[in-house]
């Protein structure tokens, strides 16, 4: 599981390392998210996440709280991105304006407009929401011998030098 802030670039890290792997990625907002902006339901998440952790192997480009119970049980590595918050704040902002400037669709057909870049529960206002507790929660994982390997990145630089370490095949810490 490649894990970190709103904006820290989870997605597209999960998707080099499954280009590099051959592991299945999976787009967790498609898990999350139906046409129209519309939540899937908790207990709906929960089934949906279950049947993926439960596969041989895969590779999930985050990790919400309403379900991470189940990814660690089975998750082999996670991945964390604590990047600071001007470097993730900044990416978001840019990919939120470039999202909503060219219509770009997200998660299952749906486009961030201007109404929904400055709404309550726009993705901006949540990593000023989300922020601390999930550097929190990644540095608790880091800390506890008893959980999975987590290996901690603190700028894209660190990402990269790793990556280009990697041999081919499955990736691991």
């Amino acid at each position: 599981m490649v894990y970190g802030v709103t904006g820290s670039g989870k997605s597209t890290l999960a998707q080099e390392l499954a280009e590099r792997t051959g592991l299945p990625p999976v787009a967790v907002d498609e898990l999350t998210w139906r046409p129209g902006w519309v939540p899937v339901p908790g207990d709906e998440q929960r089934k949906i996440i279950s049947e993926i952790c439960a596969g041989e192997s895969w590779i999930l480009d985050h990790g919400y709280g309403k379900w991470l119970d189940i990814v660690n049980e089975r998750v082999e590595l996670i991945i964390g991105l604590d990047y600071p918050r001007w470097l993730s704040l900044s990416r978001l902002v840019r990919r939120t304006i470039g999202n909503v400037l060219l219509r770009t669709p997200t998660c299952n057909g749906n486009t961030e407009t201007v109404a929904t870049a400055v709404a309550d529960d726009s993705i901006v206002r949540w990593h000023f929401r989300s922020f601390a507790r999930k550097r929190q929660r990644l540095r608790e994982w880091a800390a506890d011998p008893q959980g999975p390997p987590v290996l901690v990145f603190s700028h894209p630089r660190q990402v990269e030098r790793w990556l280009a370490a990697q041999r081919p095949g499955p990736v691991r810490g």
